[in-house]
């Protein structure tokens, strides 16, 4: 027994060892595998795949995976097939990925969040996805005492410690916030943690991240927890450390994170003018004699560019840096060589431009100079010796520049175990002349860079497999590489576009580059408009399109340009954008809170609610109201109450069902959007309200905060139960006092909805209000915010003011207006809007309320009350005892005599249509004086307005010719003896102005009519640009009956030849005579013309002679109309013309614009007639809509607007011109352009 026993001993440890072998073996053979897989292109492939999870309402849910491939995979989450943005609704989803572990958080899961979740990760070498399922359930709970659900602690999404039988409550208190820096610098941040209930040896996790990377210990990055704050410490800051920073606090009931930016600002420059340092310093594709160092470039470049870097070396354990490159490198990639195999180095890199050298940027991480094929290496024994390898297969260059080509392939498929090395060879395409490039060293990884290629001339490579057996077939070469830089600096960005964040930041988004390689990110630069001073918004680039630039001055405007930035180089700069104030962005409120029932019926409840924390910087428009059933402790769908919003906080919801249980959430709207809903509301029950007392009075406010008193306002409860109410009771206590230190403030209930509470200056305190009727007194109101009693600085109070005349007014300013504040007057604390005994006024930071015609009915108290402010009010009472006596007489008495009129300011027409406004006083002295006003501008004697002042009579006038229409409006005449003064107005507007200037017009003509004919403007004349006279101003005051094809035209009473002719001459001389008609009739006047056309081809200039007979005008003509009279001795020769429609100019021939833009042409129009105007695309006619505006002003002037022009509205147009004496077109031709497609553009 004793021996087969150990023969089984024997036996099992043989069979232990074989396995032993066979696992190393195919663990050798597996690394083998990963290793070359690793170090070529491969399909991603899931390492661990996310699993399905079923969570509670409310409970955050995360999946999250692990995915391997080379390029390093994109990454996509779908929900049902479609594809969730994290931008979009950052609230909701969160979206991780470091170091190939990739996650999906969905806080907050409702019913909604129930779906297939996939996965997606695609690279170059193909695409592979995996599932998960979400299933969300509801889980009630009820409490036994009022069998109601009540909140739980997954409905505030947090799960129970089943370690300790608590839940965690985690707050971030005294957070950190956006932070600056200088490189050399220390920074350290926080925040202070309280976890509720308190353990003692409960610790939490705390983790620290930056720009969702975690952080670890370092000697750049200190972290310390001192039980109850978390504080991140950054020694010598550098660029690197840039980024946005997180706290997370993990409890075994969930997390709470808080995040902000840390901006790194430049070190001064050793040398004025010198660039920024070089950032992100890394180590790739380490071999045993050479190692590619790769950087960023910097944002500063000093004011010159850059002209190149030098990378320096040092060894692990030295202090001596050694400079890699003689000449600098413009490439942000450099192999460097000459490394000793097996030792460790570290990297630096410096930037130069023509004022000198940056300071040197952080260094690198330590690496190994060894081939990575002798990193891990296992020596077995067995295995095949003497097999002389295979070809290389998949020769290729995947890296090339004028410095330097980089080739990788994968290694033979017989090789046998002992290892293989390689000889790469090239030539010179076009010959077959091969060189070994490494003959003394050959290599062992499937990677090697070359140097010392001729810049300009084509290569082609192939590789060679060698070991002990011997050397083999070489590879098939690549094709043929020309040596020269392969990767193009990015294109400029495109069009950068600014929006409002806060009062010191602003975010700017920007259109990607286009066709941009290998992009590592964007430099962002600022410049106060006007100054011309452009400053970095970051040192590190930023990867997306977005970014928030902070440390900007609240209310300047700033213009923003961005950079594009990859190995070859910065890009050009994009465009600037357009200027923008520095200012808080109107954002959507916070949701409200508080809500409680004021009233119940058998049908509906009467809710009332408080307002948002935060009202998003914009006036609350409206509030909505949800509400659902509360079924055996199972919450339903939520509907909504009501459809248009409610402006006041507090609303009735209707056609509820008795006895049945509900909750309420009530969301805030303004006009950036509609909030969040609130938390779901205490569980109410539908019944009527049958107690006696009334309800509790609702919407309590708090003014005039003062270092000992303020002013509480309420509303009337909604209930008033079986009697009127006819009082209220004030509660106060201090903020932190027990519920049993409420105490009373009045002992005798008050009327009115305000009181005025004292209070010990800086405790804080809290109110609270009760109504009473004949039945007793109601239930308490919620309770007020905490309310410091202190005197904020800067606080104003009214000011009382009486001026010389006795006008009374109360004055109030406020110094920290918004640009949304309005004063609100009260009086007795409701608001006048539109108050009839008062005139509001505000200018700036001042407001006036002004008294008309004070009385005892003013007296009263008056507040003021300015929104978008800290609360910034004050208040007067005016009463009798209130004031001296020199007040109160002023105030209710006359304060100045008064000029006795006899009749108030009055207006009559005179001969010829003259106008007279006139007044008289009962009496005044020889000192009097008068102003003669016209909406509220002093008039003087000229030639349009005559004065007399008689003193002896009093009487006051003012005469007017004649009344225009821009003398429609108010007159008023001010008197003034010594110290006693009064004035009175006449309004003339509207249809008493019309009637009043139609009579005047008609008097005048009737005492012209009876003058007989004459001139009244004399003949003129002017040259037109065409080349041509235009004679004008010629004008009879009479009936004028023309002849003209057998018709009589009679004109109207004061009729002007308006179209009195052009006249062009060439050859022939006409001679124009001007000479009135010397008859006289008691009506009219009766010409008979006939009319006689000349033409030739140019014109001369026209001149004048005065004669005996009359006035001569005389002219070479290209054609006249000779106008004459059929009675002897009297003719009249004119210049006649025809006015026919133009297009007068202002049309250009081409119109070249780019996509997207809006086009827009005007030009004059001229003809009389006012002439039909239609616009034309490629001979079609056109009509106005919302792409293409036509519009057509006063009877002059066209407008064509096409709105976002695209390449569908390229072609010809023309706008056609027509009245009755002619036609006329112009045309423009409009070619769109795409910014690519621009010709000379380089693409």
């Amino acid at each position: 027994m004793s021996f087969k026993a150990a023969y089984q001993t024997l036996r099992k440890h043989a069979l232990k060892r074989a396995l032993a072998i066979w696992h190393v073996i195919y663990e050798n053979e597996e690394y083998h595998k990963r290793l070359n897989e690793d170090s070529l292109m491969h399909i991603p492939e899931f390492v661990i795949k996310p699993r399905s999870h079923t969570v509670w309402e409310k409970q955050c849910v995360r999946l999250h995976c692990t995915i391997s491939g080379w390029p390093e995979p994109r990454v996509v989450w779908y929900k049902n097939n479609v594809s969730i943005d994290p931008m979009a609704t950052p609230e909701k989803y969160k979206v991780e990925s470091s170091y190939s572990v990739h996650s999906l958080e969905i806080n907050k899961c409702d019913f909604d969040d129930t779906a297939q979740y996939r996965v997606s990760a695609m690279n170059s070498k193909g695409e592979t996805s995996a599932f998960a399922s979400v299933v969300v359930k509801i889980r009630p709970l009820k409490s036994s005492r009022h069998n109601v659900s009540i909140p739980s602690i997954w409905e505030r999404g947090l799960s129970p410690c089943l370690e300790y039988g608590v839940t965690f409550e985690t707050h971030l208190v005294e957070k950190f916030g956006v932070s600056f820096g200088r490189e050399g610098e220390t920074l350290s941040f926080g925040c202070s943690v309280i976890i509720y209930p308190s353990l003692q040896r409960f610790q939490p996790e705390i983790e620290w991240y930056r720009d969702d990377k975690l952080l670890v210990p370092s000697k750049w990055v200190q972290m310390h927890w001192s039980g109850d704050r978390a504080t991140l410490t950054l020694s010598h800051l550098n660029k690197e450390d840039e980024g946005l920073y997180t706290l997370r606090v993990i409890t075994k009931s969930g997390f709470e994170t808080h995040s902000a930016y840390v901006f790194v600002r430049d070190a001064d420059a050793e040398v004025a003018g010198a660039p920024g340092a070089p950032l992100d310093v890394h180590s790739l594709d380490a071999n045993k004699d050479y190692v590619i160092v790769t950087w960023k470039q910097p944002a500063v470049d000093g004011g010159s560019p850059i002209l190149g870097y030098f990378v320096d070396r040092c060894e692990v354990g030295m202090t001596h840096w050694a400079q890699c490159n003689d000449t600098p490198v413009k490439f942000a990639r450099f192999p460097v060589t000459g490394l000793v195999e097996g030792r460790s180095y570290v990297f630096r890199v410096r930037a130069v431009n023509k004022a000198g050298m940056s300071h040197p940027s952080r260094v690198s991480e330590p690496v190994a100079a060894m081939d990575p094929a002798d990193r891990l290496t296992l020596h077995l024994s067995g295995g095949k010796k003497g097999v002389v390898p295979g070809r290389p297969c998949d020769l290729s260059v995947i890296e090339a520049t004028k410095n330097y080509v980089v080739l990788s392939w994968k290694p033979p498929g017989e090789k046998g175990h002992e290892g293989v090395m390689y000889y790469v060879e090239k030539c010179v395409s076009g010959t077959d002349s091969w060189q070994r490039v490494n003959t003394e060293i050959p290599v062992k990884s499937p990677r090697f860079a070359l140097f010392d290629l001729a810049e300009g001339k084509s290569y082609r490579f192939r590789v060679r497999c060698c070991n002990s057996a011997g050397v083999g077939e070489p590879s098939e070469p690549t094709e043929a590489t020309t040596v020269g830089d392969k990767l193009d600096i990015p294109s400029a960005p495109g069009r950068v576009v600014p929006t409002r964040n806060t009062d010191t930041s602003v975010v700017v988004s920007w259109e990607a580059s286009r066709d941009a390689k290998e992009l590592v990110g964007y430099y962002i630069e600022s410049n106060i408009a006007g100054s011309n001073t452009w400053e970095p918004c970051n040192n590190k680039p930023v990867k997306g399109t977005r970014f928030i630039c902070h440390g900007l001055t609240t209310d300047e405007s700033y213009v923003f340009r961005v950079r594009a930035v990859n190995a070859a180089g910065i890009s050009e700069f994009s465009q600037e954008s357009e200027a923008i104030k520095v200012k808080a962005a109107i954002t959507s409120p916070t949701p409200p809170y508080g809500i409680t029932v004021l009233e119940c019926v058998r049908d509906s409840m009467v809710l009332a609610w408080k307002q948002p924390t935060f009202i998003g910087g914009a006036d609350i428009t409206g509030y909505f109201v949800d509400y659902r059933e509360v079924i055996g402790g199972v919450p339903g769908k939520w509907h909504e109450a009501n459809i248009k919003s409610v402006s006041e906080r507090a609303y009735r919801v209707s056609k509820l069902k008795e006895n049945m249980l509900y909750q309420f959430q009530v969301r805030a709207a303004n006009m950036a959007g509609v909030g969040i809903p609130s938390l779901p509301s205490e569980t109410f029950k539908c019944e009527e309200w049958t107690i006696a007392v009334p309800g509790p009075p609702h919407d309590l406010q708090v003014q005039e905060v003062r270092k000992d008193s303020l002013v509480l306002l309420w509303k009337p409860p909604v209930y008033q139960g079986r009697d009127p109410v006819n009082g209220y009771y004030i509660d106060i206590k201090e903020a932190e006092a027990d519920f049993e230190m409420w105490r009373g403030v009045n002992e005798k209930a008050t009327d009115k909805t305000f009181i005025k509470v004292c209070m010990h200056m800086g405790e804080s305190y809290v109110f609270r209000v009760r109504a009473q009727n004949k039945a007793g007194v109601g239930k308490a109101s919620d309770s007020t915010e905490p309310v410091e009693a202190v005197t904020k600085p800067g606080t104003a109070e009214i000011v009382v003011n009486v001026d010389d005349d006795g006008v009374i007014s109360l004055n109030f300013e406020c110094s920290n207006l918004t640009a949304d504040s309005k004063f609100v007057w009260s009086k007795n604390y409701v608001e006048m809007t539109e108050p009839e005994r008062m005139t509001l006024e505000t200018k700036g930071s001042k407001s006036k309320a002004i008294f008309k015609t004070p009385s005892e009915e003013d007296l009263g108290i008056y507040s003021c009350f300015v929104t978008h402010t800290d609360g910034a009010s004050a208040s007067y009472t005016l009463s009798e005892e209130s004031e001296t006596e020199l007040m109160f007489s002023k105030l209710f008495r006359p304060s100045s005599p008064v000029i006795p009129l006899k009749t108030e300011l009055a207006v009559e027409l005179l001969e010829k249509g003259r106008v007279r406004f006139w007044l008289q006083a009962e009496k005044i002295s020889a000192n009097g004086k008068a102003e003669y006003v016209f909406n509220d501008n002093v008039v003087h004697q000229g030639e349009k307005y005559k004065m007399n002042f008689d003193k002896n009579t009093g009487i006051i006038e003012m005469f007017m010719e004649s009344l225009g229409k821009e003398d429609e409006g108010t007159f008023t005449f001010q008197l003034q003896d010594g110290k006693a003064t009064n004035q009175s107005s006449l309004v003339l507007i509207g249809d008493v102005f019309k009637q009043l200037q139609k009579e005047s017009e008609f008097q005048k003509k009737e005492w012209i009519r009876k003058q007989g004919p004459h001139f009244v403007e004399y003949l003129g004349y002017e040259v037109t640009p065409e080349c041509c006279v235009r004679l004008n101003k010629m004008t009879f005051l009479t009936y004028i009956l023309t002849y003209k094809s057998q018709t009589y035209v009679t004109l109207e009473h004061k009729s002007s030849l308006k179209s009195l002719g052009y006249i062009c001459s060439n050859s022939q001389q006409y001679i124009v005579w001007v000479k009135i008609i010397n008859f006289l009739h008691t009506h009219s006047i009766y010409l008979h013309l006939n009319i006689v056309l000349a033409a030739s081809n140019s014109s001369t200039p026209l001149k004048i002679q005065s004669t005996e007979e009359g006035i001569r005008l005389y002219t070479f003509v290209t054609f006249a109309a000779f106008v004459s009279s059929a009675d002897t001795g009297n003719r009249l020769i004119l210049m006649f013309f025809i006015d026919r429609a133009r297009v007068a100019g202002g049309l250009p021939d081409v119109v070249t614009i780019q996509e997207g833009k809006c086009l827009n042409l005007t030009c004059n129009i001229w003809g009389e007639p006012i002439p039909e105007v239609t616009w034309l695309k490629n001979e079609r006619e056109m009509v106005s809509n919302d792409h293409y505006i036509l519009k057509f002003e006063s009877g002059k002037f066209a407008s064509f607007t096409i709105t976002s022009v695209s390449t569908s509205d390229s072609g010809k147009y023309s706008i056609l011109v027509k009245n009755k004496y002619g036609t006329e077109s112009g045309d423009f031709t409009v070619s769109v352009f795409i910014p690519d497609e621009e010709p000379g553009k380089k693409k």
